[in-house]
């Protein structure tokens, strides 16, 4: 494999430069082209204003990848990139199941940072225990087996970060989501919902989940679920780890 033909899918982040991880930062530093969803090139080009930009929009992630791959084979360093992290509902996956129709070109993946992490760090610390990250998106992912993977994980009493909670398409999603959560957790279950993450009209809101069934989010929105243990600090969500410790 020519080493001079590569690809990185490098995950950029909640969008502020300064939220990159180093080595993504130097990743896209290094290579002639990047290559994204349209949204998220134009948060690069003020960094990066002497690269050479390729994007198509939503719906085309195929196409994208077969771009990215297409560049690379033609002896140009490229990167793929995806908000937060590229391994998680990002390109990743796709790049590399295409990957073989380029046998000369190499894929690297660079990981990023993921907006449950992002997201989390906001409002404190409400994944210090065992956690899981579920998309409410039904384009890939057939609703009966997101409602299975729901009802899975508040049985397990498991800290849930839910990507995707609505569109416009989809403005009762989050509200069935939280109906299927109920049956296995309270209603005072402590949530949140961050949005913007990393960007200048970023917010956080902390609710019961009682509440969270009623509220209002969008695809810029990322909503936190706590488990049975979760709580309110001062103004942050905690989920304790279970550390002992006593009262100085």
């Amino acid at each position: 494999m020519r080493q001079d033909k590569k690809v990185y899918v490098v995950g950029t982040g909640p969008g502020a430069w300064e939220e990159m991880t180093i080595k993504a930062a130097e990743t896209l530093k290094q290579c002639d082209v990047i290559v994204g969803y349209t949204v998220y090139t134009e948060l690069l080009k003020e960094k990066l204003p002497d690269k050479e930009y390729k994007s198509t929009p939503m719906r085309r992630e195929v196409d994208r990848c077969l771009m990215a791959l297409e560049e690379a084979d033609n002896g140009r360093k490229v990167a793929m990139v995806c908000s937060g992290d590229s391994g998680i509902y990002g390109m990743a996956g796709l790049m590399l199941e295409l990957q073989p129709r380029f046998p000369e070109v190499e894929v690297e993946i660079v990981a990023g940072v993921t907006a449950a992490l992002s997201g989390g760090a906001c409002l404190g610390a409400p994944m210090t225990h065992d956690s899981c990250i579920i998309s409410l998106s039904d384009l890939l992912t057939p609703w009966e087996t997101i409602e299975k993977r729901l009802l899975a994980a508040a049985q397990g009493d498991f800290v849930i970060v839910l990507y995707n909670p609505s569109s416009k398409k989809r403005k009762e999603y989050l509200k069935r989501a939280c109906q299927l959560i109920l049956t296995k957790q309270k209603k005072e279950t402590v949530c949140a919902i961050v949005r913007n993450i990393g960007r200048a009209e970023e917010s956080q809101k902390l609710l019961t989940l009682e509440e969270l069934t009623e509220a209002e989010t969008d695809m810029f929105s990322t909503v936190f679920i706590g488990n049975s243990q979760t709580r309110i600090i001062g103004n942050k969500m905690v989920t304790p780890r279970g550390y002992r410790h006593e009262e100085q």
